[in-house]
């Protein structure tokens, strides 16, 4: 049920819509809810307030799917750190997030899907919303892992019993842990060319976790497999998978040709080539594609900075690298993201507001999230001329912003 709450009325303000960018219409948020999108004059009421946001740009609240920290702070850190990335984020125009751990030991997991649903149960006032993780898990090929720390991978064969762990735990482990706290995991990526990985995704499917490829090395076909088996979704599409070519289009071949995956896209300005993201929409379509930071600890930060990406040093530039200069995810934040695609790669503001909202929205099935009409949620955002945050609303509220930090390039 709607949250009864005083009525505020923002006037003067671009609407982005689901079809189209609206003026002169008024955004009226009653409680947690927006109630109307009012046209034409309006009858002033005493018990309400009206802000007048004349010259700016409204867009549904950011949803990033792919976060591992922001300001220092790794979200696998401790439960204070993912508590202080949700207070981060709206000020950079997010009002929802998935927490994203890379490979990590079950105790790890263990404390961080702890804290993932502690969050969840008992949100942060003016905090970006805490949804359920994604999990980079340890299922992925060692060739194609990026930053994600090598002894941590598992076998998924060795899910079927027998044998000795490949370390200090074994692949059953891992899997044990995430089956404890299954409510609060959205999303694992797994490479679905390693043997076990069918019955893997077989498992994760039945438990209502939402397969990604990712980390890979697959071929076109053993990609296909992993879709007809129920794979639903790619983790940061042309970055850590096999090269496409007319003769093996591989993993990101089979992204593309399959309307059943929706991709992410790393829109930092490095991971991707704008021309690279126009022909994916071109090719999906807005509602298959979503924006991600891969945000790590070093985003907010200086260059030059260091900080941490599950517990690997990592050095802040244009993107986050380990210290031999590994690509170790981003440093962007999402209004710098949907800038990019805006004034990069040529999306408009409609198109930019899918990628970076509705699509990651009714990807998770965030009902109610994602876009602004009568009786969606007031998350929303507010971007000056320029498309810089302003202010970020989460359930009719202002969410927390520092001004000390400001928003990021490009």
């Amino acid at each position: 049920m709607p949250d009864a709450g005083p009525t505020t009325v923002v006037t003067g303000a671009s609407l982005v819509l689901p079809d189209r960018v609206a003026s002169g219409v008024h955004l009226v948020v009653e409680g947690d809810r927006i109630v109307a999108l009012h046209e034409g004059p309006i009858a002033v009421e005493a018990a309400a307030t009206y802000l007048d946001r004349t010259g700016s740009t409204i867009v549904p609240g950011f949803i990033d799917v792919h976060v591992h920290g922001a300001l220092g702070h790794d979200v696998l850190d401790s439960a204070d750190a993912l508590a202080a990335v949700a207070r981060a984020l709206p000020q950079w125009g997010v009002t929802a997030f998935c927490p994203t751990a890379v490979a990590a030991p079950p105790d790890v997991l263990d404390r961080f899907l702890a804290a993932v649903g502690a969050l969840r149960a008992s949100p942060i006032a003016g905090a970006a919303r805490v949804l359920p993780a994604h999990l980079e898990t340890n299922f992925i090929h060692p060739e194609y892992r990026g930053a994600q720390p090598l002894a941590e991978l598992r076998r998924p064969a060795r899910l079927a019993g027998g044998g000795d762990p490949d370390g200090a735990y074994s692949a059953r482990d891992v899997l044990a842990a995430i089956d404890r706290h299954r409510a609060d995991v959205a999303i694992a990526t797994l490479a679905p060319e390693l043997e076990g990985a069918h019955a893997l995704i077989r498992s994760l499917r039945a438990a209502g976790i939402r397969v990604s490829l990712g980390h890979s090395s697959a071929t076109f076909d053993e990609a296909q497999a992993a879709i007809a088996l129920g794979a639903t979704q790619a983790t940061h599409l042309f970055n850590r998978m096999a090269p496409m070519s007319h003769r093996e289009p591989g993993l990101a071949g089979a992204v593309l040709a399959s309307d059943a995956i929706v991709a992410e896209i790393i829109g930092d300005g490095v991971h991707v080539h704008p021309a690279m993201v126009r022909a994916t929409v071109a090719a999906k379509g807005v509602d298959r594609v979503m924006a991600i930071t891969d945000a790590t600890a070093g985003a907010g930060l200086p260059a030059g900075a260091r900080s941490r990406l599950g517990g690997q040093a990592i050095v802040v530039g244009d993107a986050a690298r380990l210290e031999d200069g590994t690509l170790a995810g981003s440093v962007a934040t999402m209004d710098g993201v949907f800038r990019w695609l805006v004034n990069a790669c040529g999306l408009d503001l409609v198109q930019a507001a899918q990628l970076t909202s509705t699509t990651p929205a009714r990807t998770l099935g965030l009902v109610g999230m994602g876009l602004l009409a009568a009786g969606a949620r007031a998350d929303f955002t507010v971007l000056d001329s320029n498309l810089r945050v302003v202010e970020t609303w989460i359930g009719g509220r202002p969410g927390t912003r520092d001004p000390a930090y400001p928003s990021s390039e490009p």
